[in-house]
């Protein structure tokens, strides 16, 4: 580690106006227990005073990480490659990339792989086609996201998913916390980008109140750890999990996701619409990652969701196809809708100084100043507006469509596939049957099955 680098114990964040006026950071982390409410306490971890953001987690929680992701992808490779028949496509490609961003220090940007869905054994096992020299290696191999009520449901999923680099993501289904605006979608954008996260557009001035993170009615308020200088976030307001992204040796990281959003098994392996959280990982990573658009076959067969007795073992003899596509070219395919996305963002800026200085002008700065305060200045969060405003949606939808057309050309190369159904790819198409209560059930529009959808 060179010299310019701190430990897990030594970060702060910048000072800020209202920690001045409370004396030293350390000062006001002392006072912290008496202001918090229980729920802030159990996830605030304050830090000594020292301007520099840690360089990775504690040597215990790096072994449990190598140790966790290492024998996975040793299981993993394995598994494909001692009982399936395996296929893959552009994978020397993909080493290729791999290899150039070993040095985290080197890379001038994130990675963004991105597939389809058909089992739940997807992720881990499709990663155990990558050589076993990079499976201890968990600094240079992907973080994604899982169901927070599966793979977090206790202390120790939570501890073992945790250190096999899984943020956790609540599902609307099942969760008031989900949602396009969740906390761990602020992670898994962060991953991407590098420190520091000044959001454009956006005064760098790190916020001095807690984001409101939740869009529900009874949404709390969520502090971002970058404002109150601790390791750890939260998903639910009582929750506490390590924030990953704190940590320097993890910019610009690889961050892989199935925006289906569920498991699905069509026959002909073709896609439904894709949620619209990958666009957001797409358009508000600084800088641009690079994307790899991935297809999964055979999988399905290995855990098919109507699987009989033992349902809880894998079948194995089955022939299983992965291909990785080319680097995107992002200009091409998305740099129009990020330069909407930087408009739209520059007209909420502007919207929101207007209605500052009229304040001003009525009210007075003091209390303007309270105000602003809980405008979001962090990468990842955004204010409402930039939420909900018509064209920061149509901007999503048509970044997510374009992302599932990548898809479909990397299934299309490969071959041996009916074209896709252009229905498919539309949100309306899967509109939820609210007459249907039960978590397990047959999709009305392919026969698919839907678990826990």
């Amino acid at each position: 580690m060179s010299s310019n680098m701190t430990s897990s114990a030594e970060y702060k964040p910048p000072a800020t106006a209202a920690g001045a006026a409370t004396g030293s950071h350390g000062t006001t982390a002392a006072n912290s227990s008496t202001m918090a409410s229980p729920q802030q306490q159990q996830q605030q971890q304050q830090l000594p005073n020292h301007a520099q953001a840690p360089h990775s987690p504690n040597l215990p929680s790096r072994i449990a990480s190598v140790m966790i992701m290492g024998l996975t992808g040793v299981l993993s490779r394995t598994f494909l490659y001692g009982f399936n028949d395996i296929e893959v496509k552009g994978l020397d490609r993909f080493k290729q990339l791999l290899d150039s961003r070993e040095d985290p220090e080197r890379r001038e940007r994130g990675l963004l792989t991105v597939s389809n869905h058909i089992s739940v054994l997807d992720d881990p096992v499709v990663w155990g086609v990558l050589p076993l020299s990079y499976a201890f290696n968990p600094n240079n191999l992907r973080w994604t996201l899982a169901a927070h009520d599966i793979c977090f449901a206790n202390p120790t999923f939570s501890a073992f998913f945790t250190a096999g680099q899984v943020l956790p993501c609540h599902r609307l289904k099942h969760s008031p916390h989900g949602g396009l605006f969740q906390p761990s979608l602020t992670q898994a954008i962060r991953l991407l980008s590098s420190q520091p996260f000044t959001q454009p557009g956006f005064s760098p001035a790190p916020l001095t109140s807690p984001v409101t993170s939740l869009s529900t009615p009874s949404a709390v308020d969520i502090p971002d750890p970058f404002t109150i200088g601790t390791l750890t976030y939260s998903t639910t307001g009582s929750d506490s999990h390590p924030a990953p992204s704190i940590y320097t040796r993890n910019r610009h990281s690889w961050v892989h996701v199935f925006p289906e959003g569920l498991v699905h098994q069509h026959p002909q392996v073709d896609l439904r619409y894709f949620k619209w959280g990958v666009a957001r990982l797409i358009l508000e990573s600084e800088p641009a990652p690079d994307v790899v658009p991935m297809f999964i076959d055979g999988t399905q067969h290995v855990m098919n969701e109507e699987r009989g007795f033992p349902r809880f073992l894998p079948r194995i003899g089955k022939k299983i196809r992965v291909a990785f596509g080319e680097v995107v070219d992002y200009e091409r395919e998305f740099g129009d809708l990020r330069r909407r996305w930087r408009r739209e963002v520059e007209r909420v800026r502007q919207q929101e100084e207007k209605a500052e200085a009229a304040a001003k002008a009525t009210k007075g700065n003091e209390l303007v100043t309270v105000e602003s305060s809980s405008k979001p200045r962090l990468l990842g969060d955004l204010p409402e507006q930039l939420k909900y405003s018509e064209e920061a949606q149509q901007i999503r939808i048509e970044c997510a469509r374009r992302m599932r057309e990548q898809v479909l050309k990397v299934r299309r190369e490969l071959g041996g596939y009916e074209e896709s159904d252009p229905n498919f790819g539309e949100a309306s198409t899967w509109a939820p049957d609210r007459k249907v209560k039960a978590e397990k059930y047959k999709s009305r529009v392919d026969g698919s099955e839907i678990n826990q959808d």
